[in-house]
């Protein structure tokens, strides 16, 4: 097992997890402003984040002004304002609730290697900071899945196709009503993006995610289960509540 590099936190409710993942976020961004005159964030958009950002957005310690934002990944061929889009869940959530200095979204209605490539540039321009994501039921980050998954990927922003359970989430999360009207394509910020940030923010809620929780934490790094690679970071905190931490050892309670 690689030596473990990160903090695991593991609360006892959802509504802990996110207050205290947020306070340990805007603790590290009230740091980081009293260094440089911008930070550079990636957020997840996923119903796990929720408890998480209904409580960031509230930091008065946070001067959101000089946050320069950016969100992981977008489906593939939605239209531009549909409620599924996860550029559309981060306006919702986020970024109208707070005044961001700069937001940089993926547009899913741009031609996708086209949009590869803008994106790209954003990201090398402004390198970044903080990550803060969720791990999927399979083990992916952002919409790296397994079979998707290159530790040394040399592309910054991807096309990927998307597993069937990754899609089955999408309904089991009821952003879709079936699997059928899941998008099998998306846009990705690959498993290197996403690793080779400072700091990472990974919060994991729900019974859903016991077993890539625990393959995570305990299995081997392997692309088999994306998330790992965040075992090789090393500024990492991996926030759970007790559900989701059911089958880990006891030594991470």
């Amino acid at each position: 097992m690689v030596e473990m590099r990160w903090t695991v936190k593991n609360l006892p409710t959802r509504d802990d997890m996110g207050r205290v993942a947020a306070e340990d976020l805007g603790a590290l961004v009230q740091e980081l402003q009293k260094k440089q005159e911008w930070v550079n964030m990636i957020f997840a958009a996923a119903p796990s984040q929720l408890d998480f950002l209904k409580c960031f957005v509230e930091d008065k310690r946070v001067d959101f002004a000089h946050i320069r934002a950016f969100h992981m990944d977008e489906y593939i061929g939605l239209k531009q304002d549909a409620p599924q889009g996860f550029a559309n869940f981060l306006k919702r959530h986020l970024f109208e609730l707070a005044p961001f200095g700069e937001v940089y979204t993926l547009d899913s209605t741009n031609e996708p290697n086209a949009e590869c490539a803008r994106y790209t540039e954003l990201l090398k321009t402004y390198p970044v900071d903080i990550v803060v994501m969720g791990i999927g039921e399979n083990g992916h980050i952002a919409f790296n899945d397994p079979h998707e998954a290159d530790f040394n990927d040399p592309a910054m922003v991807k096309i990927v196709s998307l597993d069937e359970m990754c899609r089955q989430q999408q309904v089991n999360d009821k952003c879709f009503d079936a699997i059928e009207e899941v998008p099998t394509h998306a846009l990705t910020l690959t498993c290197p993006t996403l690793a080779n940030a400072k700091y990472h923010f990974c919060i994991v809620p729900t019974k859903l995610k016991a077993q890539a929780v625990y393959n995570t934490v305990c299995g081997p790094v392997t692309h088999d289960c994306p998330a790992t690679v965040l075992r090789l970071c090393k500024h990492a905190n991996l926030y759970l509540d007790n559900d989701s931490a059911s089958l880990l050892p006891k030594a991470f309670g």
